[in-house]
């Protein structure tokens, strides 16, 4: 079971009874010293006016072995609609969560105050941090008030419940989907589904993608001697797919993934560029950016051409 204490030590501001709210790593490098995250490098979002939080905290269908997230997830089925807090009520309570979170960033003299201010008013949301998204039974719904306040919102999911995806009210911005395994054997050994959790549901995902109207990101988080060894299993996978993007990021040894990998998992950005230089080979996208400090790559769809920078 998920101990809402242990989350409120390591930064978790907790909303209602299943969502929370937490600053990253490149809020603080923002204000303080100007480094963006690699997303607002790619996709143009605004690294101090976003939003990191999940909307079920307590459950997922996977323990990946690379999460270097609390897990203790005390189930992997979706949410209740009697225990499911509205959609209006999380989002007020999501943003008033973030603006208490910045606010002890003013009086901080490396803190740029015009940015500051602009953090409390954020304008988009990533639907990630820990837990599965998709298992939020109003997920559309909360998609469909972050659009009606003009914001932009990038949902992560692991791609193990195709028929929410299908059935969403609104799609978000830029969907996300972590492809981390290519094949059943490698989707149980690296991903340790939840019991009825099966590699079919990432097939039908797959298949499912080209019909979403939306920007489409499959994103890889890659770790040395676990997943990286068959590039033609995951060309196979995106070809189906055929989403915008593919991120190639190299795994991090951090938190509790340090429990079950050893620190020689870290592929290096040397071993992300070669990676991402045989998918391109396998796949026909073209390798267009790259982040050195989060060692990631980024290849783009050229059958598509989608535009990088988003509407923001």
């Amino acid at each position: 079971m998920v101990d809402k204490e242990i989350l409120k030590k390591q930064g978790y501001n907790i909303v209602g009874n299943h969502s929370a709210v937490k600053l990253c790593y490149w809020m603080r490098q923002s204000l303080y010293y100007h480094r963006p995250c690699y997303k607002q490098e790619f996709y143009g979002i605004n690294t101090h006016r976003c939003i990191q939080m999940t909307p079920s905290f307590d459950r997922c269908t996977l323990n990946c072995v690379f999460c270097w997230r609390y897990n203790g997830f005390e189930s992997s089925k979706k949410i209740s609609k009697e225990e499911a807090e509205d959609p209006k009520f999380l989002l007020d309570g999501i943003i008033k969560a973030q603006k208490e979170e910045v606010s002890g960033f003013k009086g901080d003299p490396r803190c740029n105050q015009k940015m500051w201010k602009e953090s409390r008013d954020p304008k988009h949301v990533t639907l990630s941090l820990t837990g599965e998204p998709t298992l939020y039974p109003y997920l559309g719904e909360f998609i469909g008030e972050i659009k009606k306040r003009n914001m932009t919102s990038f949902l992560v999911t692991n791609g193990t419940t195709p028929e929410v995806l299908r059935d969403l009210s609104a799609l978000p911005t830029q969907l996300y989907i972590s492809l981390t395994s290519y094949d059943e054997e490698s989707f149980k050994r690296v991903n340790l589904p939840e019991k009825g959790v099966s590699w079919n549901s990432i097939e039908e995902t797959m298949k499912l993608l080209p019909s979403l109207d939306t920007r489409k990101v499959i994103r890889q988080t890659l770790v040395k001697g676990w997943n990286m060894d068959d590039v033609k299993g995951y060309a196979r996978l995106i070809n189906i797919a055929q989403p915008d993007f593919v991120e190639a990021k190299a795994y991090s040894w951090l938190g509790y993934s340090r429990e079950r990998l050893d620190k020689d998992s870290k592929p290096s950005l040397e071993e992300i560029r070669e990676y991402a230089q045989k998918l391109s080979t396998e796949t026909g996208y073209e390798i267009i950016a790259e982040s050195k400090d989060s060692k990631v790559i980024l290849l783009s769809n050229k059958k598509k051409e989608p535009k990088l920078n988003l509407e923001y």
